[in-house]
C-alpha cells in the first residue's frame, strides 16, 4: 500500500468557537438544546446496519435535571453481542479490501458533518446528556473528534508511505503491506469524553479493521449521534457495530470467540486488568495474540516549586481539578504546594472556589454541572463524608453534596496532613482536590515523594520560574506523568500537539491522537518480488580455482 498518487488534506486542528453572548454559535446551541429537549428519541442498537430493538427497554435523564427524560435505548445481551460478531466479520473482506483512500474519504466526510451541520446537535446532546458545559462539549465531542478524523487519516497515509529500502537495478523490489488484524476488534468506551467514544471504534476502522462498540450506558444517547454521522458519512454496514448490553455479558461472548483480534479500551485500572487476565486464559482459543491498548485510571499531579508564580499555580488548580466535575483521567487530583507559598495560594484558591457557580448546564453562567450517575455521586460523596470526620484531613472548601434533582458535588479542597492520606493515593474521579503542604527545603524529597505515592502515570505539571526546579522535576517524574507539563495544567491534550495516554497504572500508553495508535492496529507484511529469480543453485564461492 502506497501514498504515491494520493495526498490527504493537511490536517489542523478544529477552530474552537466561544459561544459569547452575542454569538452566533451561541443562538444555534441554544436553539438545539431546545430541539432536543422537546422530545423523546428511541434508541435502538445498530448491528450490521440494522436497528435493532428488544424487549428491555431503559430510560435516559441528564444527571443535572433527573426529572426529566430525553429517551429510551433499548438494551441486549448474549444474542446480540454474537450477531454483532457475525456482522462484522461479514463485512470484513470488501471492508479491509477497501482501498485506504475511500476509507480516509469516509472519515473526513464525517468530520466536516461534524464541524458544519451536526456541530451544536452534538454539543446539545453531549451537555444534556453528559452534563457538559458548552466549552467543554466544544473542546470534546466537536474539536476533539474532528481532530482525531482528520489526524488518523493523516497518519495513516504516513504509515502507508513508509517502505523498506530499493535499490535502483538490483532486480529486488521491497514493499510493506500494513494489513488489518485478523479478526474482529472490541472497542469498549467511557462515559465522560465523546471524542474517547468516537475514536476507540474507528481508529482501528480506518485502518481496514472492523469492530464491535460498547458504549457506557450514561453516553450511548451521544455514541448513537456519533453512528449516525459515520453512516451519513458513508461508513458500510458491518463495519462498526453499536451494542448496549453490560460488560460481562459481551465479555462472556467476546473474549472467547476464535476472531477476537484486539481490545481498545478506555475505563478503570481495575476493570481492564481483570480483562486483561480474562484474556491471558483464553489465548490458546485465539487465531492470534490480540493487541491491548488501554488508557486507564490516573491520580494526576500538580507540584509548586517555592519559585513558582502563585496566581498562575492557582488557575491550574481551579481549572485543572474542577472543569467537568473533575471526571477526566487527567484531572488534578493531588497538589504539593510550598510552606511559604501556601497562604497566598490558599487566598487565591478560596476567592476562586467562591465565584464559581454550579448547576444546569443550560444556564451558560454555570462553570461545574452534575456528576454523571448515582454510583458516582455515592462514591465521590463518600470519599468526602469520610474526610470530614478524619483528623488526619481538613476540609478546606466545599463537602456539600446532593442528588435530589441532579447528582451537584460542591469543588471540594482537602488538606491533608499526611501524604500518603487516601484522597491524595486513590483516583475518586469526581470534584474533590487534595493539597498536601511541604516544607520549601524539602522540594527534593516531595518530588521523590509523589513518585511513590500513586500507582498511576498519567498526567502531572511543575509550576517553577527556578529552571533548576523545572529540570529536577522533570528528571526525578520521568516516569510518573505519561503527558507532563511545565507551567500549565496537565489538562487538555490536543491531538497532534499532546499525544494522550500514560504508563504504570495507567494504561499501555500508546498514544491516542498519534501515529503510535494506529500502528496497533495494523499487523505489516514484508513482500519481496525477484524480477530475475537465479536459476543455479552454485555460489561463486564453490568454483574451483
Amino acid at each position: 500500500m502506497s501514498n504515491a498518487y494520493f495526498k490527504v488534506p493537511q490536517a489542523i486542528n478544529e477552530k474552537v468557537l466561544s459561544y459569547a453572548p452575542g454569538s452566533p454559535e451561541r443562538a444555534e446551541l441554544k436553539a438545539a438544546l431546545k430541539e432536543i429537549k422537546s422530545k423523546e428519541l428511541e434508541i435502538p442498537m445498530t448491528i450490521g446496519g440494522e436497528k435493532v430493538k428488544t424487549g428491555t427497554k431503559r430510560s435516559i435523564h441528564p444527571p443535572h435535571e433527573l426529572k426529566h427524560t430525553l429517551g429510551h435505548f433499548y438494551k441486549g445481551g448474549a444474542e446480540e453481542v454474537k450477531m454483532a460478531i457475525d456482522a462484522a466479520l461479514k463485512a470484513k473482506p470488501a471492508w479491509e479490501n477497501t482501498p485506504w483512500q475511500d476509507r480516509a474519504a469516509i472519515f473526513l466526510k464525517a468530520a466536516d458533518l461534524l464541524a458544519g451541520p451536526y456541530r451544536q446537535k452534538m454539543n446539545a446532546a453531549c451537555m444534556l446528556v453528559q452534563s457538559k458545559n458548552a466549552f467543554q462539549s466544544e473542546i470534546d465531542a466537536v474539536a476533539e473528534l474532528c481532530d482525531f478524523w482528520r489526524f488518523n487519516v493523516q497518519y495513516m497515509a504516513e504509515i502507508y508511505q513508509e517502505q523498506p529500502l530499493n535499490i535502483s537495478g538490483s532486480g529486488i523490489w521491497n514493499r510493506m503491506e500494513y494489513r488489518p488484524l485478523e479478526g474482529f476488534i472490541f472497542a469498549l468506551t467511557p462515559f465522560n469524553f465523546t471524542s474517547i467514544a468516537g475514536n476507540l471504534p474507528s481508529a482501528p476502522a480506518l485502518m481496514g479493521n472492523v469492530v464491535i462498540w460498547k458504549a457506557a450506558e450514561s453516553q450511548l444517547y451521544v455514541s448513537n449521534l456519533i453512528m449516525e454521522i459515520l453512516e451519513k458519512a458513508g461508513l458500510p454496514d458491518g463495519v462498526i457495530n453499536l451494542m448496549f448490553v453490560d460488560g460481562p455479558v459481551a465479555g462472556d461472548v467476546i473474549f472467547s470467540h476464535t476472531h477476537y483480534a484486539g481490545l481498545h479500551f478506555t475505563g478503570s485500572t481495575g476493570v481492564f486488568q481483570n480483562l486483561w487476565q480474562i484474556m491471558g486464559k483464553n489465548l490458546s482459543k485465539y487465531r492470534s495474540y490480540p493487541r491491548v491498548v488501554g488508557e486507564t485510571g490516573g491520580k494526576d499531579f500538580i507540584i509548586a516549586h517555592p519559585s513558582a508564580a502563585v496566581q498562575e499555580v492557582v488557575t491550574a488548580l481551579t481549572r485543572g481539578a474542577f472543569e467537568y466535575q473533575g471526571q477526566k483521567c487527567s484531572a488534578v487530583s493531588r497538589a504539593y504546594l510550598p510552606k511559604s507559598l501556601w497562604p497566598d495560594i490558599k487566598s487565591g484558591l478560596l476567592k476562586d472556589l467562591k465565584s464559581i457557580k454550579m448547576g444546569n448546564p443550560e444556564d451558560f453562567s454555570n462553570f461545574m454541572n452534575a456528576v454523571i450517575d448515582e454510583r458516582a455521586f455515592d462514591k465521590i460523596s463518600g470519599y468526602i463524608a469520610e474526610a470530614k470526620n478524619d483528623k488526619e484531613a481538613e476540609i478546606l472548601f466545599g463537602g456539600e453534596y446532593d442528588k435530589s434533582e441532579g447528582y451537584f458535588i460542591q469543588p471540594t479542597v482537602i488538606v491533608a496532613k499526611d501524604p500518603k492520606y487516601r484522597t491524595m493515593c486513590e483516583e475518586i474521579f469526581g470534584p474533590v482536590l487534595t493539597l498536601y503542604i511541604y516544607e520549601d527545603a524539602k522540594y527534593e524529597e516531595t518530588l521523590e515523594l509523589l513518585d511513590n505515592t500513586s500507582p498511576y502515570g498519567l498526567t502531572g505539571a511543575i509550576f517553577a520560574k527556578d529552571r533548576s526546579a523545572v529540570i529536577q522535576a522533570v528528571e526525578r517524574l520521568r516516569h510518573s506523568a505519561g503527558n507532563f507539563y511545565i507551567n500549565d495544567k496537565p489538562t487538555g491534550a490536543v491531538v497532534g500537539q499532546q499525544p494522550f495516554g500514560g504508563a504504570r497504572g495507567s494504561g499501555t500508553n500508546d498514544k491516542a491522537g498519534s501515529i503510535l495508535n494506529l500502528y496497533r492496529w495494523v499487523s505489516a507484511r514484508a513482500i519481496k518480488e525477484n524480477f530475475v529469480p537465479p536459476t543455479d543453485y552454485r555460489y561463486p564461492f564453490m568454483a574451483e580455482e
